[in-house]
């Protein structure tokens, strides 16, 4: 026991000077720490695809390949009803016995049949988004990688929208145990049509199924095989001749065999030979093409079609900003999601419209409020102006098509909203989500000919807001806009989250027609002022004599309402929403401060409260929410309480928050998405808002009016001896900022280098000072300061 002790001992004082110099470094959150809190998901799926086409490919965690060119739902848009039941599913079997993963025979949540999780990555040696998934194999001690991805024909912009879609899948052999390996590899490739679904359930609150109701694959297949230029090809072709599957090999497929594996459910099984780097190629058509279509298309090859491939997606926005951390998964984050972003989006074969989507192989539609996040909390943000540009559009095109959700509501000119073509479910927070989509634009932009375009709309739609609060004849309180649909509750209530978005949308547009002397700015500015008075007012009053609860320390706080009508029903999802859609909103929004008391005690309510101690082992996101690790338990992306961390300075809690939303809310793996952990994937909802932070945290032009802040919040992180930290050309409303920083080697000056581009020169700069253990010295431009001063105005 002596000897134990004294080992210890010894261990602690030779570790002491490492310890204590990583204590100094890493005394608050960074994406190391985060990786270590969050688990990564279950259940998650990536979309692979092209910029703007009408379909994409989607791959599931275990490899599992699915074309389903009409969405889940589909019957609500009639744009993809001729494609309904047309999608096939492309699994792969590395069994050692040679056959397929059997189907389960009656319907089970995907994780409980392989554990939910997959080997996947990004090839980084590639601008195309390749998507590889290793299959490890135990009784062959093989690794065989599978590549894929997806390209239009022609490596060109979509003209029509459904021009021909292809994948190509390679398999290849990786890895080789060096002690007991076969020396001949089997691979299935099994085809049906998708059997996996989303159900609502108690687990998770929506689960990946597997249906196999939905297995049998909608028309009978055959396999021809033949040589074509020293290739050996095996095609599975449907009745008609078209081509539903190519496999492609250097090699006589002298050893494979077609078979149906059960009624409607069809395989190919293939030999690989056991040396590394051997491989077959398999091409998937989106929709069964021409013998000729898919000939030339495999006469190409996947080398060729990926090289051709890398150079569309190499393609840079010359306004486009860049971004540059010590911490990769952060930057591989934004680039691959600024892919991801076109990839889930669509051009309308029917009306040449450009949108965004929600989502794929779920969300297929569109819920303008959180989606427009991706414009003003990402792509902005980052320079990427023609791309907002082109996804706005359609919002000119269809203002005033839509009757506003809400019985006190008529047809209005200036009322932006989902186009019917996408609709989902239609939020009154809609219109003030696009007009904040559209107002921060042309802050960040600049662009006169944008503004030109877009001035009168902007107006009707100020215009609607201020009409529509005159309206007396409703339930809620006067002077603010009516009750209407907010969620997807389908429930019309005076509902903050209506009131929120549609201010910020408001506030937005006044702060840019001030800008540009529009004469009706100042009408609109005392419109909002009266506007925030009114819901305080009457805000304060409904929390006072509202329910209360009890914290820690037995003080009584205040829970604050989540509407303004009476008797606001309790539904479903009362208690989700009431995080993702009550009142922590309000800071965000403007209508309340961060230091309010209300607002700490709703703040206080999800880090502390009685929603805690109700939080079970199994996690789904209808249960009570709460924060964990900053970030709301049902939506990470509404985690509105970082917004309250920055605007009271709390380095601790917005970082564990930013962090958080980057491993919690997002695979690991992939980097895509979830709507809430373990269930709806195949999206960017909490991207852009961990995004946005990352970027308040470095430059910052809301913290203050007419005040530019740098470095407020930087993470210790992002300040290096061994990599300089880059964020260029960033946009701001006073115009672009190029801003570099980095440690000298002994750790003791931080080297700050920044140049603003001004449209509007901001009235202040100010450089705040990171709180690095043993910094003796701060230079900006080369100007020394001292780092004791903690900020540094530099006009």
């Amino acid at each position: 026991m002596l000897r134990n002790v004294w080992i210890s001992l010894v261990f602690a004082v030779v570790m002491m000077p490492a310890i204590a110099q990583n204590q100094g470094r890493n005394s608050e959150p960074d994406m190391e720490q985060a990786l270590l809190w969050w688990p990564d998901q279950k259940n998650v799926w990536t979309p692979v695809g092209w910029k703007d086409h009408f379909f994409r490919f989607n791959v599931i965690y275990n490899g599992a390949i699915l074309a389903m060119p009409a969405p889940r739902w589909g019957w609500i848009r009639e744009n993809v009803k001729p494609w309904l039941h047309k999608d096939m599913l492309v699994t792969v079997s590395t069994r050692g016995d040679g056959n397929p993963v059997p189907i389960p025979t009656s319907r089970i949540a995907s994780w409980k049949v392989d554990g939910g999780y997959g080997d996947q990555g990004w090839d980084k040696a590639h601008e195309t988004p390749v998507l590889w998934t290793d299959y490890k194999t135990q009784e062959t001690g093989s690794v065989i990688r599978q590549d894929f991805f997806a390209y239009a024909k022609d490596w060109q912009d979509v003209d029509s929208g459904i021009e021909p879609l292809f994948g190509w899948m390679r398999l290849k052999v990786t890895h080789l145990d060096p002690f007991r390996h076969r020396d001949s590899l089997p691979v299935v490739i099994q085809v049906s049509r998708s059997y996996y679904d989303h159900q609502e359930r108690g687990e998770y609150a929506v689960s990946l199924d597997i249906n196999p109701e939905t297995k049998k694959y909608h028309n009978p297949l055959m396999a021809h095989r033949y040589t074509e230029q020293d290739k050996h090809m095996l095609d599975l072709v449907e009745p008609d001749g078209k081509i539903r599957l190519s496999v492609v090999s250097d090699a006589e497929l002298n050893d494979s065999s077609f078979f149906e594996i059960e009624e409607g459910v069809y395989g190919v099984r293939l030999w690989l030979k056991a040396e590394v780097g051997n491989y077959v190629d398999v091409l998937l058509p989106m929709l069964a093409e021409e013998r000729s279509v898919v000939q030339h298309e495999r006469i190409l090859g996947f080398d060729y079609a990926l090289r051709k491939s890398d150079e569309y997606w190499a393609h840079r926005d010359s306004e486009g900003a860049r971004i540059v951390v010590p911490e990769d998964y952060i930057n591989d984050v934004i680039s691959y999601s600024t892919k991801l972003a076109e990839i889930i989006a669509e051009k309308n074969y029917m009306n040449s419209e450009y949108s965004y989507l929600s989502g794929s192989f779920a969300y297929d539609y569109l819920w303008s409020t959180p989606t427009s996040m991706i414009s003003h909390m990402f792509m902005d943000p980052l320079g990427k102006f023609d791309i907002t540009r082109k996804y706005s559009e359609i919002f000119l095109t269809n203002q005033g098509t839509v009757k506003p959700p809400g019985t006190a509501y008529s047809m209005d000119p200036g009322y932006f909203s989902t186009p019917k073509t996408l609709t989902s479910i239609d939020w009154l927070s809609d219109h003030g989500a696009i007009l904040l989509q559209i107002t921060n634009h042309a802050l960040l932009s600049g662009n006169d000919e944008f503004f030109k375009r877009w001035e009168d709309a902007i107006v009707k739609a100020c215009d609607f807001i201020k009409n529509n609060s005159e309206l007396t004849d409703h339930d809620g309180v006067k002077g603010l806009l009516p009750p209407a649909v907010a969620t997807d509750d389908w429930i019309e209530t005076q509902a903050i989250w209506n009131l929120a978005w549609n201010y910020k949308g408001l506030s937005s547009a006044v702060k840019l027609l001030k800008k540009k002397g529009h004469p009706r700015a100042a009408e609109f500015e005392a419109f909002a002022r009266q506007f925030k008075e009114i819901f305080q007012e009457n805000y304060r009053e409904l929390t006072r004599n509202g329910p209360t609860w009890v914290d820690n320390k037995g003080a009584t706080r205040f829970k604050p309402p989540t509407s303004m009508s009476p008797h606001m029903p309790q539904h479903q999802f009362s208690d989700a929403f009431y995080l993702d859609t009550g009142p922590m909103v309000l800071v965000w929004a403007g209508l309340m401060h961060a230091s309010d008391p209300i607002m700490k005690d709703a703040v206080d309510f999800f880090r502390d409260g009685p929603n805690k101690k109700l939080w079970p082992v199994f996690y789904s996101a209808l249960h009570r929410p709460w924060l964990d690790r900053e970030i709301s338990t049902c939506e990470p992306c509404y985690s509105w309480n970082v917004f309250h961390s920055w605007q009271l300075n709390d380095r601790e809690k917005f970082l564990e928050g930013m962090y958080s939303l980057y491993a919690g809310a997002l695979s690991q793996n992939t980097y895509i998405s979830c709507e809430h952990r373990h269930g709806i994937q195949g999206n960017l909802f909490a991207t852009p808002l961990a995004v946005y932070l990352s970027r308040l945290a470095v430059i910052d032009d809301q913290i203050e009016a007419d005040t530019l802040h740098i470095m407020r919040l930087c993470p210790v992180a992002w300040v290096s001896s061994s990599q300089e930290t880059v964020f260029e050309n960033m946009p701001t409303e006073y115009g672009a900022v190029d801003l570099r920083f980095a440690l000298s080697a002994d750790g003791g000056t931080l080297a700050i280098e920044l140049n603003g581009k001004w449209r509007d020169r901001p009235k202040q700069v100010i450089v705040h000072v990171p709180p690095i253990s043993g910094l003796t010295n701060v230079t900006v431009n080369g100007k020394p300061f001292s780092p004791a001063m903690g900020k540094i105005a530099l006009f």
